[in-house]
Formats: structure tokens, sequence, C-alpha cells
């Protein structure tokens, strides 16, 4: 049997917001493996949060840099050892520096700039992930970076016609996107993209939760739980962060109409300083 450690506990209650007692208990349950005390937790209905990834303890800010025709664009997240020096101009401008050359060349080697730049902050400093866009046909890429610098936005947008990505109303919406995916934190763009081992496991947790309802129940309200699932992790089936009452995926339907074209999310990547990329 492993041992159930305080710190165990401390970090399973800070993934998924259940009570002291209950994280104790799942732990000894799964003999100390956190993802399934994360289970059998969600399965019981006692936790309140989704786990997002284990974030590790790593400072740094996340950069961008978008070419002036908005067809190209980077992001990439550079780490410090303190919030102190994460907050420096000098090494912010670093950061952006960074994003600005892997924009001109995605094989750019930093390794004795990141020397260097160690050697004035006197901090460790590591560029561990970058991701580089470009548009494929009609479309745009955009990028956000929110407040402080510790959660940064790539997506590329498309559209069927090339007027359309000149359209005030186009650029705004791609815009809204960006904000969208900082805040609402979707993990695929829609629920076609949903891994099948992870629909899977949640259809077993929902039915988990309610096995001692009446048979003819079950089917509806499992249905009503995976649908609620979809509008937390994909990003079109979400609540629009400017009109909650509305989808983004209607939000993006009715801009398209007014447009006359067809708008399309193709694909984005959201990072966030300190945590553990998905693997």
């Amino acid at each position: 049997m492993a041992e159930i450690t305080a710190a165990m506990v401390a970090k399973l209650r800070e993934m998924t917001g259940a009570g002291l007692m209950d994280c104790k208990k799942a732990l000894t349950e799964a003999n100390g493996d956190m993802d399934k005390a994360v289970d059998i937790l969600r399965k019981k209905g006692a936790a309140t949060a989704t786990t997002k990834g284990t974030r590790e303890a790593r400072e740094g800010v996340v950069a961008k840099h978008i070419t002036p025709d908005g067809r190209l664009g980077v992001l990439v997240e550079v780490n410090c050892q303190t919030d102190f020096v994460a907050r420096n101009e000098m090494f912010r401008a670093f950061a952006e520096d960074v994003a600005k050359r892997l924009a001109a060349d995605p094989k750019t080697d930093f390794e004795a700039d990141r020397v260097a730049m160690v050697a004035k902050i006197r901090e460790n400093i590591q560029i561990p992930r970058h991701a580089r866009m470009e548009v494929s046909g009609n479309g745009m890429i955009a990028a956000y970076i929110h407040t402080g610098g510790k959660v940064g936005v790539l997506v590329e947008v498309g559209a069927g016609k090339e007027t359309t990505v000149a359209a005030d109303d186009f650029k705004e919406l791609v815009k809204d996107i960006t904000l969208q995916i900082a805040a609402g934190h979707p993990l695929v763009v829609s629920r076609e993209h949903v891994p099948a081992d992870v629909l899977a496991k949640e259809k077993e947790i929902a039915s988990e939760q309610v096995k001692n309802k009446p048979p003819q129940a079950i089917a509806k309200i499992v249905e009503g739980k995976i649908e609620k699932f979809y509008q937390t992790y994909c990003l079109v089936d979400q609540g629009f962060v400017k009109k909650n009452e509305t989808s983004v995926k209607n939000h993006v339907a009715s801009v398209a109409k007014q447009l006359d074209d067809q708008i399309t999310i193709r694909r984005y990547v959201r990072f966030q300083v300190g945590e553990t990329p998905a693997s």
C-alpha cells in the first residue's frame, strides 16, 4: 500500500476542490495514483473543480508576434525562476524578441542568447515551447496575451472569400475568439475532436453518478451531462464570452451570415505559464 502524504492530499484538493477527508480516502482507494483518485472523486460527485493538468512552480511570460499581414504568428513561453524577474522589462523584451525571431525562422537557435540573458538576469531561463502558425488559403492568424503575460492564445480562423478577411466584422470576430479561448480554456475546437478515451471516461463517470436512478432515466441524464461536458471542453460549444446566452458556434454563424461567407475556427493553442503541456 502506497504511503499517502499530506502533500499528496493537498495537491489532490487543489486539483479537484474536494474536501481533505474525501481526498485522503480517494488516494487510499487509488493506492496513491493521482489520476485514479481524481476519477474516484468525480464519480462520487465530490470534485468541484475540473483539473486542467498539474501546475508546476515555474514563473515567466507568454509572448507573441504576428506579421503585419496577419498571415503568420508565433506564441512562445519563456520561463524564469521568480515573478520579480518575470516583470522585468529586459526579460519581457527578450521574450518578445524570441517570438519575433521564431516568426522569421522557426529553426532559430537561442542557446547563446539564453546563456547571455542568464548572465544578465542571474536566474535560470528556459524556452520550453512555442507554436507557429501560417494561414492556409483565406484567413487570419491572431494572438492575445492576457494582462500580466501569464496566458497567451494563438488562433487561425479561415474564410471562404478573400474580401471577408478585410472586413471589420471578421477582424472583431477573430479578436473575440482569442478572448474566448483565454477565458474559457477549451481543450478542443469542436466535439468531433474530443479523444474517444476522454469521451468514454466522461460517460463512465456520468453513469456512475446516476447509477441509483431509474433505468429508464439514466440514458437521458447521462446525455444531459455529456452535453454540459461539451459546453466546457469544446470551444464552439461554449457560451460566447460577450453574449453568454448564445454559443460560440452560433455567433460565428451569425457573423458569417452577415458577411455572406463560411467562417471556420481551424486551430488554436493556449499557453499558460507553468502548466504541464498535454502529452
